[in-house]
């Protein structure tokens, strides 16, 4: 049976171990050099010990005239033992040229032969060895007593090797104190860093982090919404490949700073806003992006998260979407007007005045046709045909009259494929909208933006023209309206601005998006009749974008 596959351990398990490990091996090899090193100087010293005593004794004056004696050993017995007493050193021998004691601490050995080498003392040399004698091991050293140039005796002094064991083994004793003293301190340490780590990698370990981040990298660049992550200091700490599109930003970006970064300033305040954003829309050069932020709640160094979505292809479609919605209630209010005017033919036929519904039925008839055959006349585009009729139905509703400039012709084929239909709609589509709600707003003292001066309109007119010239397409649209005022002429094209209350001027903005889109420009005068005059240059061939000016 196969056993259970055992989970592996954190990360922070695992670090804390191999830490722990690791400040053991230390302590354990700081602990095996201090006994050896410890060991050695113990020897060391024992040594130089009993070769301090050992010449001592052996350049004494005493100890000469002992050996003197008939009977040394009466003599030296005594001063040995209280020399080795007061020196604490195991043993001190003295002895003839033979190898014969003279003393020895325990008086037994006294007269016989000394267990150890003597070749090199007889020789006139002081040497030290470690020897067994009766005393067991010991580390001794053996020098030769001098009286008138010839050796007349030795001297031995010891230490036993149980005796600076047992020194050592007392210098160990502290020594392990203060190595599991290390160790404690050490792996106290230890779980307090791994602590601090669990608790930032939640128990995760090395595998499931690198699973994780493999999962984070490809999640990342799968999902097609913008994430763009800012730490406490605004820089960019991370951004996926969708927010690098949509933003325009090149591949060094990460680190830079929000502000550095060469953003429009509404989309830069937003970013840098410590409040959260909900859905907000923002203009790029040739975007429409829907902003969202939130700040990171927690950690030592407080952030934002932005996602960010493509409104674009969205904002066109909703552009098309509401010409198509008011080309049906213009159609719808078309019926119904048609339908009152055929029962008004018709009761004139029942009441017999045949002439009188002739006329106005041609009447109403020759109105409609002339706007169209002037469009399809002068515009050979479909798109733009199509918008015109559509919008001059819709400001006919508004008692406003769309009218196309004599001027205005625009060839079939015209316009090269690289002029997407859809800028189309947007720029002329939203320059209409904007010139029938002044021009209507003149005409029934509405809400505006009134330059000083200005006079009221006759009559609420709409001025358009369409044609190609030089190599550009020319979209021209004046109204009847109260014009721009001065100090708002750099401001019209900005997202937000509006004189028609909230909720509403985002359309001069995307006509400048469009523009710029199509390298084209957008400018801004006083018409003929005082209202506000826009005009827009798209080139009919590829160019670089110009700048958009007002």
């Amino acid at each position: 049976m196969r056993p259970p596959r055992v989970l592996p351990r954190s990360l922070a398990g695992q670090l804390f171990v191999m830490q722990a490990l690791l400040v053991a091996a230390v302590v354990a090899g700081c602990a095996v050099f201090a006994y050896v090193s410890g060991r050695a100087q113990a020897e060391e010293t024992a040594k130089r010990q009993v070769r301090t005593a050992a010449l001592a004794m052996a350049e004494s004056p005493s100890v000469r005239e002992a050996i003197r004696t008939p009977d040394p050993s009466a003599v030296l017995q005594p001063y040995a033992e209280r020399v080795r007493a007061e020196t604490g050193i195991a043993f001190v021998t003295i002895m003839n040229p033979q190898g014969v004691r003279w003393t020895h601490p325990n008086a037994a050995e006294i007269g016989r032969p000394f267990i150890g080498h003597t070749d090199r003392a007889l020789l006139g040399e002081t040497f030290d060895e470690t020897y067994t004698g009766t005393l067991g091991p010991s580390i001794r050293v053996v020098t030769p007593v001098r009286d008138g140039g010839r050796v007349v005796g030795l001297v031995s002094a010891g230490i036993t090797v149980e005796r600076v064991s047992t020194q050592v083994r007392e210098q160990l004793g502290a020594l392990g104190m203060a190595a599991g003293a290390a160790l404690t301190l050490g792996a106290l340490g230890t779980y307090v860093i791994n602590a601090r780590l669990r608790r930032h990698t939640h128990g995760m370990n090395a595998r499931e982090l690198s699973r994780m981040h493999d999962y984070h990298e490809a999640t990342l660049h799968a999902v097609r919404e913008g994430l763009l992550m800012l730490d406490g200091r605004r820089r960019i700490a991370l951004v996926n490949d969708a927010a690098r599109e949509l933003l325009g930003l090149a591949p060094g970006a990460v680190g830079r700073r929000v502000d550095e970064l060469e953003l429009p300033a509404a989309l830069t305040g937003a970013l840098l806003a410590s409040e959260p954003r909900v859905d907000e829309v923002h203009l790029t050069a040739d975007r429409v992006i829907v902003v969202n932020t939130s700040p990171v709640v927690g950690g030592e160094q407080r952030g934002t998260v932005v996602t960010l979505r493509d409104h674009t292809e969205l904002q066109a479609l909703s552009g098309e979407l509401d010409s198509e919605r008011g080309f049906s209630q213009a159609l719808r209010s078309q019926a119904h007007e048609a339908a009152n005017r055929l029962h008004t033919v018709v009761s004139l036929i029942e009441l017999d005045r045949v002439d009188e519904a002739v006329e106005f039925a041609t009447a109403e008839l020759e109105l409609a046709q002339v706007l169209t055959d002037r469009v399809v006349g002068a515009v050979g585009e479909p798109v733009l045909a199509a918008l015109l009729l559509g919008k001059a139905a819709q400001a006919n509703e508004r008692g406003v009259e769309l009218v196309l400039a004599e001027d205005s012709l625009i060839d079939d084929g015209a316009l090269p494929d690289s002029l997407a239909p859809r800028d189309l709609v947007t720029i002329l589509g939203n320059l209409i909208d904007n010139a029938v709600d002044a021009a209507s707003e003149a005409m029934t003292g509405g809400a505006g933006a009134v330059v000083p001066g200005q006079r009221t309109a006759a009559r609420a007119l709409v001025t358009v023209t369409a044609r190609t010239v030089g190599g550009e397409l020319l979209l021209r649209v004046a109204d009847t309206g109260a014009g721009i005022a001065p100090d708002d002429a750099d401001e019209v094209f900005r997202r937000g601005w509006t004189t028609h209350g909230t909720g509403r001027g985002l359309g001069l903005a995307l006509v400048r998006q469009a523009a710029y889109r199509n390298g084209g420009t957008v400018t801004l005068d006083r018409s003929e009749d005082g209202g506000a005059r826009f005009t827009v240059r798209l080139p009919l061939t590829g160019r670089p974008a110009h700048e958009v000016t007002a």
